[in-house]
């Protein structure tokens, strides 16, 4: 009989990924510039960037700041990424910046509650909500500019359904996606901390540019949420992992995961 691979917190797969990593350099380009987001749902939320803290400012006049990450894998296009405290709760926001376009996407991301990750899966499926208890909004907006319809190109996408991808974070860690449909995709680990590991969890994906997608997960097993860029033109990926360190429901590990990436094939569907 095989040995029964153990589940890990996110903060021993942080330690794994860490030695020797693929991680893009975080870029300074940002630093000494503001940006007004104009979300399509109303809010307006003024950003101002230093060389490693982030500002933020709220039109009522609420705000805060905590340090960013700031990575660009096409030119014209920034993945910010960034924790605030939000009514006593950690928020994980992700953000595309698209200068070209003058727009961008928001990923607002929030770890469940111990209580909230206690419900086992059956009792979850009969009761007709999702699995994971990880909770991930998706917001666009348009750039120092009055929102209106159309203004962000960032869309739903399919293009990444029937997709095998090769993922590559570092000399010791190597995944494999199968994107399966709008709703779900498949990962297994080929090699690392993880090694053996395999799940089908939530995701979502939308089209940034040509061959660029944004790609967000969420895990039902060990609370996790992933959100990275997927290039496929230049065989690279960018983005983070979130999830707590421990098992206490304490502090959160938030690390930054880049790989090289490659297709191993693609499956079509005859329907």
């Amino acid at each position: 009989m095989t040995t029964q691979p153990e589940w890990i917190t996110v903060g021993a797969l942080a330690d794994g990924f860490a030695p020797e990593a693929f991680i893009l350099p975080s870029l300074a380009d940002l630093a000494d510039r503001t940006f007004t987001l104009h979300f399509a749902n109303g809010w307006r939320i003024e950003h101002r960037f230093g060389a490693e803290q982030l500002a933020w400012s709220l039109q009522d006049g609420s705000g805060g700041e905590a340090p960013y990450r700031a990575t660009s894998v096409r030119e014209g296009l920034y993945l910010v990424d960034f924790l605030k405290q939000e009514n006593g709760r950690t928020v994980s926001v992700s953000l595309v910046l698209d200068i070209t376009n003058a727009a961008f996407t928001a990923v607002l991301g929030r770890m469940p509650s111990e209580a909230e990750c206690r419900g086992d899966l059956f009792g979850k499926a009969l009761a007709g909500g999702e699995l994971t208890s990880v909770k991930a909004e998706l917001l666009h907006g348009s750039l120092d500019r009055p929102w209106r319809e159309g203004a962000c190109p960032h869309a739903p996408s399919l293009e990444l359904v029937g997709l095998r991808n090769l993922y590559r974070y570092s000399p010791s860690e190597v995944y494999e996606h199968l994107y399966l449909n709008e709703n779900f995709y498949s990962w297994q680990c080929l090699k690392g901390v993880e090694q053996g590991l395999a799940d089908t969890d939530r995701c979502h994906t939308l089209k940034i540019a040509e061959s660029l997608y944004l790609f967000v997960w969420r895990e039902k097993i060990i609370p996790t949420l992933g959100v990275v860029l997927i290039d496929l033109q230049h065989h690279r990926s960018d983005g983070k992992i979130c999830g707590y360190a421990g098992g206490d429901f304490g502090q959160l590990s938030n690390f930054p995961v880049s790989s090289h990436c490659s297709v191993l094939n693609r499956t079509e569907y005859p329907l």
